[in-house]
């Protein structure tokens, strides 16, 4: 099943390793660390274009969306229907 995650970007569920609230999580020095990581090494795609809402790691990348982190979760429960 693919996960829409915003703008053209859907990804294999099954790659998603977890959804986070942005603002959450942003104030913690060890997801900033993790960020600034991912960013140095080319990993961080950046699908929004509006205020970023939540981020989502996958196997490969982490994605940076505007999706709020609750409508992702929602979707990824839905696993009868394709995005």
């Amino acid at each position: 099943m693919f996960l829409f995650l915003g703008g053209e970007i859907s990804v294999w569920a099954d790659d998603v390793i977890g959804i986070f609230d942005i603002e959450e999580c942003s104030v913690s020095r060890t997801t900033a660390e993790y960020l600034n990581a991912c960013q140095k090494k080319s990993q961080i795609v950046n699908i929004s274009e509006d205020m970023p809402k939540s981020f989502i790691v996958t196997e490969k990348n982490t994605y940076i969306s505007n999706v709020s982190h609750k409508t992702i979760c929602k979707r990824a429960k839905e696993k009868d229907k394709l995005y």
